[in-house]
């Protein structure tokens, strides 16, 4: 089905991230792969293609434009390449948005620039060893001295953990008042007490570092605060709808282009005779994919429409997210099936697919967590 929710400025920058694409990742991915790390310069390059920050304040070197579908964009291009390329969305539309939203002017001068240009690559601290999607079992915590907070605490699953140079840490600062005592704390790299601990070793998502962060009695400035004091958790709820319907974008996206290709094989490969495809069960299989697919970019470009006149709800986004990865999940593993053993072979994109989303009904929120979302809403 023809998309309408793109126009000619989108579809520009569409071409700009393929010729990114093109250039400074495809020649590089297969060493990503094997360092299992994306190479800082690769950020550095987004930065000079104009892909990071084009939502960021025009005096610090963005894009000054706050339409979500550049985000889109950026997304589906990347996801179709697959997921050995900078992570983009983490800067553009899960971190970014709290530096641009959050910050003081004083803040902006220091930090907006290098965010922008690629130079400074920025990471979110929310999940810990016993806390997940449940924010409220937070045990991190800061206490104020002076000028400064002493922070306390250890993160797990923190994407671009590795190669992050400030890091937003979800902590709590008033143990005694439930959700209004969190709070933003900007830790960056060389701050002592901020200690790495190992890469994660993921079943998918090689090139996207991820890791354990530990502080240890780190003073954290009062000027490093992100947002107010003690409004952490809203800051983190303002920002959660965006984020999921990225990571919904994302997932159809990826999806489309692992079908697109599985449809491809299925002409091409033959069994008794003639092609797999055109066996009745695969011919279906594929068809319901396509549908399946088709209306869930539906429901994202409406999600998108939404973004755009500032009415996307947290429930509509929570539909997106659990929505459209499931989707994804389960069109993948449908491609896999298709290509028979050769599914199961890492020289096949497909079978790298089958191991890199299966993240994504659990990154972001759950599937669980957005059905109880939307049940509460349902005043269930």
């Amino acid at each position: 089905m023809r998309r309408l929710i793109f126009n000619a400025e989108h579809e520009q920058l569409r071409a700009t991230t393929k010729n990114f694409i093109e250039r400074e990742v495809a020649p590089y991915a297969d060493e990503w792969e094997r360092l299992r790390i994306v190479d800082r310069s690769a950020f550095i390059a987004a930065g000079k293609y104009g892909l990071i920050g084009f939502n960021m304040p025009e005096e610090f070197g963005g894009g000054g434009s706050d339409d979500f579908r550049f985000n889109a964009v950026i997304n589906e291009e990347l996801s179709k390449f697959g997921t050995r390329v900078p992570a983009l969305t983490l800067q553009n539309d899960v971190v970014g948005p709290y530096f641009k939203s959050l910050t003081t002017d004083e803040q902006k001068r220091r930090w907006l620039p290098g965010i922008i240009s690629g130079q400074t690559i920025v990471a979110i601290a929310m999940t810990e060893p016993g806390a997940g999607s449940d924010l409220a079992g937070i045990r991190t915590s800061a206490v104020r001295d002076g000028d400064e907070w002493v922070l306390n605490g250890s993160k797990t699953f923190i994407s671009s953990g590795i190669n992050a140079d400030l890091v937003v840490v979800v902590t709590r600062t008033d143990p005694s008042a439930g959700h209004r005592g969190f709070t933003l704390l900007v830790v960056e790299r060389d701050m002592p007490g901020f200690i790495r601990g190992r890469k994660l070793d993921k079943l998918g998502l090689h090139t996207h570092d991820t890791a354990e962060l530990h502080f240890e009695r780190v003073r954290v400035p009062m000027a490093n605060v992100l947002g107010e004091v003690g409004r952490g958790f809203y800051h983190l709820m303002h920002n959660l709808p965006s984020e999921r319907l990225s990571i919904a974008i994302s997932a159809i996206a990826g999806a489309r282009e692992t079908w697109r290709q599985t449809l491809q094989y299925a002409k091409d490969r033959k069994a008794f005779g003639q092609s797999i495809g055109s066996f009745q069960h695969n011919r279906f299989l594929l068809a319901e994919m396509d549908t399946e697919l088709d209306v869930s970019e539906q429901y994202i470009d409406r999600c998108l429409s939404a973004v755009v006149d500032d009415d996307l709800s947290a429930v509509e986004a929570a539909k997106a997210k659990w929505w459209c990865t499931e989707v994804a999940k389960k069109v993948v593993d449908g491609c896999v099936q298709l290509h028979g053993g050769y599914g199961y072979m890492r020289e096949y994109r497909v079978a790298n697919d089958y191991a890199d989303v299966r993240i994504q009904t659990i990154l972001g929120g759950t599937t669980e967590i957005m059905k109880d979302l939307i049940g509460r809403d349902l005043g269930l």
